[in-house]
């Protein structure tokens, strides 16, 4: 039951007690009416005038805490084993975000109340649930590969600025976990993993440090007077009182702890609140996370050149096949209805892959894990490669990054005990003398652990798996180790 105060001079149906215990009663069975109506009520609790600070407080508590398990369920859903349709998704989405927002908001000014009231055990409460709530926003944002709003960041400093002032350490640690998530580069994971790294840092934030002053281990940071996401340092920062520098400290080691056991027994520890899942997908997010966190930053294994042209984009698994001539040639015609096909601009190359900036996004397809074939401007082949970081710039432009897969893709059709023949894309490896093949099959095909066999030039060849299958929407990738049947 609501513990709600008894009275209010407030103009509004939730001043009333036994009419916002009615209201919150009555909110629709269905999650995402629900959620809407309570986004409505922060809004309108938060800017009518006539609340006390107290009891403004006590309202968004309880219009949060309704909201928990609405959230929980839907979130559920979102990342589900069974993946909702986009429209579901978009719609999923939208209302979690904007229930958050709304949220976040309604926190930031019970703060502001607080402040004018100098009251600073109440500041305490409403700052922490401040930077919860922004957090994630700004996860939700992270999940749709961005745009990130400044302005929520903005929020962000300014309230904790407030809290740290007055000591709340409470707020230290919200502030740590959404600065900690944002510098680890969510934009080079798959939704899932963003979830996943999520949790993770939450685990491990009470190992983070945060100081006014500059140190080695201290590997980010951000100004909090500027609406501004945090940074890493590629040069010292010009000195202001309200910068702020922070990193992992003492978390990297544990991170690096659950790793190696996770790679050791390919178990997820029980103490870790991370049930469900998949030790997998958790190794590749740590090993992110640990890359992320190391004291000197990733060091790129090619040189990138800058270049300016066009780039013919076909995408998804049915796309790349088509493209390579499965289903009526091998070029795309950019002029003809229906047509999947996308123009991208190179921004810059490297012999591991591309930089590219995508002008007008058609569809919602576009996220880290997505196969692409690329046809240069002018050229006649097809290069083959994986979206691997997607940065939003607006609604419509984003600046994509790409690891080519191979040069000379090939289609072939691939046979495997059991299963029959089935079309699949042989990407020989872009790095000569690598020795490595990977061939890419639709989703739902390929049993693990099975070889391949198929007829090239005339001659038998036996593909035997090497690794794990790495898994897009529609396509699995297996690296295999070639090797050619006697006759």
């Amino acid at each position: 039951m609501l513990n709600l105060f008894s009275g209010g001079k407030a103009d509004h149906p939730m001043a009333n007690p036994k009419e916002a215990r009615r209201i919150l009663d009555a909110l629709p069975a269905q999650e995402l009416k629900a959620l809407d109506e309570l986004s409505h009520w922060h809004e309108s609790v938060s800017t009518t005038a006539g609340f006390k600070p107290a009891e403004r407080l006590q309202l968004t508590g309880a219009l949060d805490e309704a909201a928990q398990p609405r959230l929980r369920k839907l979130s559920r859903e979102y990342f589900g084993a069974t993946r909702p349709s986009r429209y579901q998704e978009n719609l999923l989405w939208t209302q979690m975000h904007e229930y958050w927002r709304q949220a976040g908001l309604a926190w930031a000014r019970s703060v502001d109340g607080f402040l004018q009231a100098n009251d600073a055990r109440g500041l305490a409460t409403a700052a922490v649930r401040t930077l919860r709530a922004l957090a994630q926003q700004i996860k939700l944002q992270h999940l749709r590969y961005g745009p990130i709003d400044p302005k929520v960041w903005g929020v962000i400093n300014n309230v904790f600025a407030a809290a740290e002032a007055r000591g709340v350490a409470d707020a230290r640690t919200e502030f740590l976990k959404a600065a900690m998530f944002s510098a680890s580069s969510p934009d080079g994971l798959l939704p899932a993993e963003i979830e996943l790294a999520e949790k993770i840092v939450s685990e491990l934030a009470g190992n983070f440090v945060i100081a006014a002053a500059p140190a080695r281990e201290l590997l980010y940071w951000t100004d909090l007077a500027q609406p501004m996401a945090p940074v890493r340092k590629v040069k010292a920062p010009k000195s202001v009182p309200t910068m702020r520098h922070f990193g992992p400290g003492p978390a990297l080691a544990r991170l690096q702890e659950i790793l190696k056991q996770l790679e050791a027994t390919g178990q997820v520890r029980s103490d870790l609140n991370l049930a469900g899942a998949d030790p997998e997908t958790l190794l590749e997010v740590l090993r992110h996370l640990a890359l992320c966190w190391a004291p000197e930053p990733p060091a790129r294994q090619h040189p990138r050149h800058s270049v300016k042209s066009r780039l013919a984009i076909a995408h998804g698994f049915d796309g790349v096949v088509e493209a390579l001539g499965g289903a009526g040639g091998g070029s795309l015609d950019f002029d003809s209805k229906g047509s999947g096909a996308e123009s991208w601009i190179v921004d810059n190359v490297s012999a591991g892959g591309i930089g590219a900036v995508v002008a007008q996004m058609k569809g919602d397809w576009l996220r880290v894990g997505a196969l692409l074939a690329m046809q240069p401007d002018g050229g006649a082949n097809w290069v083959v490669g994986m979206v691997r970081r997607v940065n939003r710039i607006s609604a419509q432009e984003a600046r994509v990054g790409i690891q080519t897969l191979s040069r000379a893709p090939a289609l072939g059709k691939f046979s495997m005990r059991g299963v029959g023949e089935h079309v699949g894309v042989l990407l020989p490896s872009p790095v000569l003398g690598s020795g490595e093949t990977s061939i890419a099959l639709k989703d739902g095909i390929y049993a693990r652990g099975q070889n391949l066999e198929t007829r090239l030039e005339g001659r038998e060849h036996v593909f035997m798996p090497q690794g794990t299958p790495e898994s897009g929407e529609d396509y699995e990738l297996v690296r295999f180790r070639a090797m050619v049947r006697e006759a």
